[in-house]
């Protein structure tokens, strides 16, 4: 039996992460974390998505969860998710993060703290998008720039703040990848790109929000008379939930590192 905590409970994800944790054997949920000044600090944890928790309390202490905890997920901001890998690090813990809008310098920060801990971090937790990575990354290889431009489309619900997405960029470094090139080196974003013809062998980004879209990403491979769509939708979070859990019990006998879902997922 995993003991599992988790970080940031009463944001839309901390719920979706609480369900799947009550729901998947092998897992007892042992605590979880808000803000401070948050009114359900005391509360039962599973109060939050109307199931009993007897026992569980929410808690604005970071440490706690890992005190009591082997593992501890995290979907919380860029700033705090580098607090819980310093003490994921600490407690020679297991940390599963699926944080938006983490900089290569915030990831090169957790590479520090995956000494004695065991650390999972990916843009996007679900397994369809990572599978999706992986095409990408190959289709790239396969189309020479010069004969294909890579254009990458993603929408999400209006509240999401950065902008491309995570999992957009992770997209666009997969493909970047595939064509032996930094993203920094060949991105364009529009909202920032002067008019002309556009740059050969750059990767474009197009960014929508509104309602209540959880997620869509399509890479489009546009070529000469052909074009190639590659599509991800997320119609529940329920997904990024179930990949961050399986991820925790995969970590359970790894040695201390870190890791990503392609590691979980072995592609």
């Amino acid at each position: 039996m995993m003991r599992l905590a988790i970080a940031g409970c009463a944001g839309r994800m901390g719920q979706a992460l609480i369900n799947g944790a009550l729901a998947t054997p092998g897992v007892e949920l042992v605590a979880g974390s808000v803000r401070a000044g948050n009114k359900w600090i005391g509360k039962e944890v599973g109060m939050l998505v109307q199931a009993p928790t007897p026992g569980v309390y929410l808690s604005a202490e970071a440490e706690e969860l890992f005190i009591k905890a082997d593992a501890v997920i995290d979907f919380t901001t860029p700033e705090h998710s580098q607090v819980l890998a310093a003490l994921a690090d600490k407690h020679g813990r297991i940390l599963v993060c699926g944080t938006t809008g983490l900089k290569e310098t915030g990831l090169a920060m957790f590479r520090t703290h995956a000494r004695k801990a065991r650390i999972v971090c990916s843009p996007n937790m679900s397994i369809g998008v990572n599978l999706l990575l992986g095409l990408v990354e190959k289709v790239a290889a396969i189309l020479p720039p010069e004969e294909c431009d890579i254009e990458i489309d993603e929408m999400h619900h209006r509240f999401k703040v950065d902008a491309p997405s995570g999992t957009a960029l992770a997209l666009g470094a997969a493909a970047a990848r595939g064509r032996s090139a930094q993203l920094a080196d060949i991105r364009c974003d529009y909202q920032q790109a002067t008019l002309g013809a556009r740059k050969q062998g750059a990767i474009g980004f197009s960014v929508r929000r509104g309602g209540d879209v959880v997620g869509d990403h399509t890479v489009t491979f546009a070529c000469a008379g052909e074009r190639i769509e590659l599509t991800h939708k997320s119609s529940s979070r329920d997904i990024y939930a179930k990949g961050a859990i399986r991820a925790a019990l995969w970590a359970q006998d790894k040695p201390a590192g870190f890791y990503t879902m392609k590691d979980v997922l072995g592609i």
